[in-house]
């Protein structure tokens, strides 16, 4: 997909994002201004992580990484919950093997579809593997 081109002499740029002096821009538009990149939801946890944790289309580790660049080009400083943002909006993928290492909180809290009461449960799988002596 081609990068959406409104962000003016980009001074940062990877796969998804970019940044130039009015803000960070996705390549879908999507557009965060600078004025408002160190939103709060409360006095400890930052709006963005959050925020865009809720977007199927963010991926977790180039938004970090375009936020980060972001936060360093206009001067912003990072504190502790800067940290716990990214961690409670995106999660640590426990045991996923390959991949960004995140998991939206979003899927966390959308658990997959129960059966119907009544309905027998899937039955459980077990592997079984042949020993030689």
């Amino acid at each position: 997909m081609a990068m959406i081109d409104t962000c003016a002499a980009p001074t940062f740029r990877n796969d998804d994002w970019a940044l130039c002096e009015d803000g960070l821009e996705h390549r879908n538009g999507y557009f965060i201004g600078r004025g408002v990149l160190d939103a709060r939801r409360d006095e400890d946890l930052w709006d963005w992580p959050l925020q865009m944790a809720e977007k199927r289309w963010c991926r977790p580790s180039l938004f970090r990484e375009a936020f980060f660049a972001a936060l360093d080009r206009f001067g912003l400083e990072r504190d502790e919950g800067l940290g716990r943002s990214f961690a409670l909006g995106f999660g640590i993928r426990a045991g996923q093997g390959a991949g960004e290492g995140f998991q939206a909180l979003g899927d966390l809290l959308r658990p997959a579809a129960r059966p119907e009461a009544g309905a027998p449960l899937p039955a459980r799988r077990t592997a079984r593997v042949a020993v030689r002596a």
